[in-house]
C-alpha cells in the first residue's frame, strides 16, 4: 500500500474532482527517514495556512498524521506527499459550496540525486519561462505548476536545476528549490511577497542563519547579484542544500557559510 485517498487504499481520483479540473488543492511534499517525516510540524503549518487562505476545510492534523505514519512506519527512507483539493463539484469555476475535499497521501521512493551533489554542488541556468506575481497565492504550495513544468523542461543536460524570474526580471526561485547567495558575508534570498513557494527549508535556514550570528536579508535578487555573489545555494525539504558550482559561465566555491548553514541543518536533512 502506497497510496490512501480519504484514508483508504486506492490509486485514482473522480475526473470531477477539482484538483484535476483547475489545479484547485495545495501539496506537500516532505522526507520520511526511519518512518519520521521529517518538519512535519513547519509542512503542516504551511499546509493549514494555504488552505485557509484558499478557503479549503483542512482535516484534523492528527489525522493526516496517522495516515502518514500507517505508510511511512517500515520505511527507511522515502518521499512522502499530501495532496489536498476542494473536492469534486460540478462543471464551472464556482465551488460547489457543500462539497468535501479530498486528502491524498502517499509515499514514493527516494530519488535518485546526483552522487556528491552535497559536496562537490550541482550546475544550474537561468530559465525563459517566467514565474508569475500574485499575492493572493504568493508563497503557498498550490497545485497549478504549469510554469515549473515548462521551466524544467528547459534544462541542459548537465543542469540539476532551473532558476526562475518575474516580469520584471527579479529572480525568485528554482523550479523545485528556494535560492540562497553569500555577498560580502551576507546571506541573501530573494523576496517572495508577489510569488514563490516559501519552502519549510528556507525557514530554517534563516532560523539556524540567525543563531549562528550570520546577517541575513530577504531582499530583490537580480540576475546580476547571483553571478556577482560569492557563493550559491539551493534547499528545499528532500535535498537539504545543494551547493552551486556553476550558473552558466560562472564558476563557484564551496563557500565557508554555505558549508556553516549545512552543518547547522544536517538534523533535518535524509540525504546521505
Amino acid at each position: 500500500m502506497t497510496t490512501l485517498i480519504n484514508g483508504e487504499p486506492g490509486d485514482s481520483i473522480s475526473v470531477h474532482d477539482r484538483g484535476f479540473q483547475y489545479g484547485d488543492g495545495l501539496f506537500e511534499t516532505m522526507a520520511v527517514v526511519k518512518g519520521i517525516p521529517l518538519l512535519w510540524d513547519r509542512h503542516m503549518q504551511r499546509l493549514f495556512h494555504g488552505a485557509a487562505r484558499l478557503g479549503i476545510h483542512a482535516p484534523p492534523e492528527s489525522l493526516l498524521r496517522r495516515e502518514a505514519d500507517q505508510l511511512g512506519r517500515s520505511v527507511e527512507r522515502a518521499v512522502l506527499k499530501i495532496i489536498l483539493t476542494r473536492g469534486v463539484s460540478g462543471r464551472g469555476y464556482a465551488p460547489d459550496e457543500q462539497g468535501q475535499p479530498t486528502r491524498t497521501v502517499s509515499l514514493s521512493p527516494w530519488p535518485d540525486y546526483p552522487a556528491g551533489a552535497h559536496t562537490h554542488g550541482v550546475a544550474a541556468q537561468f530559465c525563459r519561462t517566467m514565474i508569475s506575481r500574485n499575492q493572493a497565492t504568493a508563497g503557498i504550495k498550490h497545485l497549478n505548476r504549469i510554469e515549473q513544468v515548462l521551466a524544467r523542461a528547459e534544462l541542459e543536460q548537465d543542469c540539476r536545476e532551473g532558476l526562475m524570474c518575474d516580469e520584471f526580471g527579479r529572480v525568485i526561485e528554482g523550479t523545485m528549490t528556494n535560492l540562497f547567495i553569500v555577498s560580502r558575508d551576507r546571506l541573501l534570498t530573494p523576496d517572495l511577497s508577489h510569488s514563490g513557494v516559501e519552502g519549510v527549508m528556507r525557514g530554517l535556514v534563516l532560523e539556524r542563519a540567525a543563531k549562528l550570528s550570520l546577517e541575513a536579508r530577504v531582499m530583490d535578487i537580480n540576475k546580476s547579484d547571483i553571478l556577482q555573489a560569492d557563493e550559491v545555494f539551493l534547499t528545499n525539504s528532500l535535498i537539504g542544500l545543494w551547493p552551486v558550482r556553476r550558473i552558466e559561465a560562472k564558476e563557484y566555491a564551496l563557500g565557508r557559510i554555505t558549508q556553516r548553514i549545512q552543518e547547522a541543518i544536517v538534523d533535518a536533512c535524509a540525504a546521505d
